[in-house]
């Protein structure tokens, strides 16, 4: 994997984790939860940089199916990012209080709930647009890649699963489509619990963009 490849593949991420433990409101509080965020925001300027030769190659080359799919997936993920500075900053008490920003809370709340839970979802499709040349680095340290391969399929599949179960236990419906204004925070819940369905999701989400994007290619070719 290339140095920029690495760096680019590093920063998404440290965003999907951010916005791992940002899921995580009620273990850490708003001052941490803010904080993260502003984390959040410097390595999305920082991943907009490194990546400003895709925004000039937009209107360049031919659109394969693959292409039109990673572009459609890094569209709407940037939207569900830039709604979720906007609204942040927006309702900052801490981080961003001494910006003089007034009212505009109830849209950024509605703003907020939806560029969390599609963000997730979206950085993960993202990631597992990737996730073959990640793959492919990986195998090459093992002896036997089919085996490696079969193994890695099986653990997908299972963590893919049980994402299924996280997804619809955890109402991410409800909550992308803004069907209530009103996040239901379980403050009693182990915190092991919570990480491990979160990474259940982003395994689920990771194995559906990974495989689709295979299809689209062989489809394409």
């Amino acid at each position: 994997m290339k140095a920029k490849a690495k760096i680019k593949w590093t920063l998404d991420a440290l965003m999907t984790i951010a916005l791992f433990f940002l899921m995580g409101y009620q273990f850490w509080g708003e001052t941490v939860h803010e904080w993260i965020g502003a984390g959040m925001f410097v390595l999305f300027i920082a991943h907009q940089v490194c990546n400003l030769n895709w925004y000039k190659s937009l209107f360049r080359g031919r659109y394969t199916p693959i292409r039109i799919l990673q572009c459609m997936i890094n569209i709407l993920t940037l939207v569900a990012m830039l709604a979720l500075m906007y609204s942040g900053i927006t309702m900052s008490r801490h981080v961003f209080a001494f910006l003089p920003i007034q009212g505009g809370m109830a849209l950024a709340r509605r703003l907020h709930i939806l560029g969390s839970y599609w963000g997730y979802v979206l950085m993960s499709l993202h990631l597992g647009l990737h996730w073959g040349m990640i793959l492919n680095v990986d195998a090459k340290k093992h002896i036997s890649q089919r085996k490696y391969q079969v193994v890695g399929f099986i653990v997908g599949l299972l963590t893919a699963a049980y994402g299924v179960y996280v997804f619809i236990n955890r109402n991410f419906l409800t909550y992308m489509f803004l069907r209530s204004e009103f996040v239901f925070l379980d403050y009693e819940e182990p915190k092991l619990l919570f990480f491990l369905d979160y990474l259940a999701l982003l395994g689920l989400c990771i194995f559906i963009a990974h495989y689709i994007a295979k299809l689209v290619r062989k489809a394409g070719t």
